[in-house]
């Protein structure tokens, strides 16, 4: 069963945000692995000296010095260490943003955190990875302070390290005014296909719901984040289709239905084209 993690601090069930060195969460494991898991919160994993890899998703990436990691609400991700890193861990709630007066539409607008599909890590300047790492070292100091408005203060440097790492990750080619109008276009789309996805596995059906074509909602979301808007459909299809596959005994033929598909052979021709594995072949690779 794969573990959930609901809560910032299992033994502090109202704690909404937390930042702790990751030399100190390597240390309380005594060097072992991470278990995959998910969390009901966002993570970000800023190394400062690292190696090992960062498996997101199903996704494996390098963990080095300087690649920070966005983690989304839901994802499942396993950290494993080669040798004692030296960084930080920051975990923050959906709550903690409301409390703040941080809209939701934020996290959607900085486009850091992925939903589905590749979550690869940001690689900054070392100036401004410098200052990345100087605003976890004032959060850490407010953590400690209990001061009145550490709180706030707090919330204000996360938002720093946010918007600063988006501004390092925007796509310069895009007018200020064309950006915005996407960002909605974008936040939308991505809204419809959270709740239809189980049923809507074409462009079409989406660019018909949000009054646009097919071909203009393709290419706005291929600016902003790279893939296509058919290619964030497959890959939330495909993330859906693993974690069944790898979590749950259920049969193929079962999570075909599941995923919308009418005949269990559709399905199993999709997973193949997208992940060149049949499901069956899929499950076994991720058998211990």
């Amino acid at each position: 069963m794969l573990k959930t993690y609901p809560s910032l601090n299992l033994q502090q069930r109202g704690q909404n945000f937390s930042i702790t060195r990751m030399e100190d969460i390597y240390d309380q494991r005594g060097g072992a692995a991470d278990e995959p898991h998910r969390h009901d919160y966002f993570t970000v994993v800023i190394p400062v000296k690292a190696r090992g890899v960062h498996n997101i998703d199903f996704n494996e990436y390098t963990l080095s010095d300087g690649a920070i990691f966005f983690v989304n609400e839901g994802q499942v991700h396993q950290i494993i260490e080669q040798e004692r890193s030296v960084g930080y861990a920051i975990v923050f709630s959906s709550d903690f943003l409301v409390q703040h007066n941080i809209p939701t539409s934020f996290i959607h607008d900085i486009n850091l955190f992925a939903d589905y599909g590749a979550s690869p890590p940001l690689h900054l300047p070392q100036d401004t990875f410098n200052k990345i790492c100087n605003f976890c070292e004032e959060i850490i100091a407010m953590q400690n302070t209990y001061h009145k408005y550490s709180s706030d203060a707090i919330s204000a440097y996360l938002k720093l390290i946010l918007i600063t790492c988006h501004q390092s990750n925007a796509q310069k080619s895009i007018k200020h005014n064309e950006m915005e109008a996407g960002e909605t276009l974008l936040r939308n789309f991505k809204k419809l296909v959270d709740h239809n996805y189980k049923h809507w596995h074409s462009v079409k059906d989406y660019s018909n719901a949000l009054y646009v074509s097919a071909d203009h909602l393709n290419k706005v979301v291929k600016s902003l984040i790279g893939k296509t808007a058919k290619e964030y459909i497959q890959n939330r299809l495909i993330i859906a289709a693993k974690r069944l596959l790898f979590h749950t005994n259920s049969s193929t033929k079962e999570i075909a239905f599941e995923l919308g598909f009418n005949e269990p052979a559709h399905f199993s021709h999709f997973f193949k084209k997208c992940t060149s594995h049949s499901p069956t072949a899929f499950r076994k690779t991720m058998q211990p």
